[in-house]
């Protein structure tokens, strides 16, 4: 009798290791197959947990969680922009989660307060200009470009894009309703064009000569001078002097009806290592989330600038505010 329990005891053990391999992670993501595949396959081959995945926009994604609910196959949302990520927060469909490992790992104003979701990559929303038309002594801030001064010199990206929706909610955060729709006022009043649908095209028009400044998120730009590295267009950091640089991000959380919420976490924990650091950020051309993981050449030729550390909370929480702040003051 003892020889045959230790015989099934020896036989357990041995499928120990294949039921390891076996567990998989389901994640639904907004970020790009061709942006997550790669550390997805490393994760699979240094851990032999499967991690599959939807991809789709993040609107549809959050519509499917909460239709889905308690019978939703989904461990992990990974998404883009905190406006996204505060709505399905709120919305119950991240379950709150503690972890000495990401609170080392993602800084305090990355994070949502209540460990929702978790920043995985930064990206700063920036001043992009034409080098043959304006001279960097005449950019400051984001305010500024409401000055008469840029009077039919102003390119934007539609209102449309949570974007700007993020970047006008931080506005309000800092200055109050009423100063933040004057400064979208005027910046309605001094495009040039009206808005484009997206980062691109409002670059492309600055070199074009339709206009002499934009802003963009900064990924799109390195994107661009890949594709023309003779573009004659500089990036300029805004509010050094005050705020800091408009900050957002892309993230994840643990869904609220995971089935394997343990295996979802270990891989929100490895995405913010250095191990994945590095990649995660590098292969969109964005910042690393961890501050002890150095950004990508391209992004680190840009320049160091001052960052505004307000929770990134901030842009979803006054979302709603900002979209219709722009609406009255006829940003479309």
């Amino acid at each position: 009798m003892l020889h045959l329990l230790k015989a099934a005891v020896a036989a357990w053990s041995l499928l120990l290791p294949l039921a390891a391999l076996s567990s998989e992670v389901v994640v639904y993501s907004a970020r790009n197959e061709q942006l997550i595949k790669p550390l997805f396959d490393r994760y699979t081959e240094q851990t032999g947990v499967t991690v599959r995945y939807i991809t789709d926009k993040a609107g549809p994604l959050l519509q499917r969680l909460e239709a889905e609910g308690r019978r939703t196959p989904a461990d992990m949302l990974i998404t883009v922009d905190a406006g996204n990520l505060w709505h399905a927060a709120e919305n119950g469909v991240l379950a709150e989660i503690s972890s000495p490992i990401l609170e080392a790992n993602v800084p305090a104003n990355l994070r949502d307060p209540q460990g929702r979701w978790f920043g995985l990559s930064e990206r700063a929303r920036t001043l992009i200009y034409s080098t043959e038309r304006v001279r960097p002594q005449e950019l400051s801030t984001y305010e500024d470009l409401a000055d008469p001064k840029w009077r039919g010199r102003l390119c934007l990206r539609t209102s449309k894009k949570v974007y700007n929706q993020s970047l006008v909610a931080t506005l309000i955060a800092r200055l109050g309703e009423e100063r933040a729709e004057q400064i979208v006022r005027g910046w309605v009043d001094n495009l040039a064009v009206a808005p484009f649908s997206n980062d691109t095209k409002a670059m492309q028009a600055v070199a074009g000569g339709q206009c002499d400044v934009t802003i963009v998120n900064t990924y799109y730009f390195g994107r661009l001078q890949k594709q023309q590295p003779d573009i004659k267009l500089g990036i300029f950091w805004p509010n050094q002097d005050s705020s800091g640089v408009h900050i957002n991000v892309s993230g994840a959380g643990v869904t609220r009806h995971a089935k394997n919420p343990e295996a979802a976490q270990a891989l929100l924990e490895w995405l913010t290592s250095e191990a994945a650091q590095a990649d995660f950020a590098g292969l969109n051309m964005e910042y690393p989330v961890n501050p002890k993981v150095t950004p990508d050449a391209t992004v680190r030729a840009w320049g160091e600038f001052k960052a505004d550390t307000l929770n990134v909370n901030e842009a979803g929480r006054l979302q709603s505010a900002a979209i219709r702040l722009m609406d009255r003051a006829g940003y479309r």
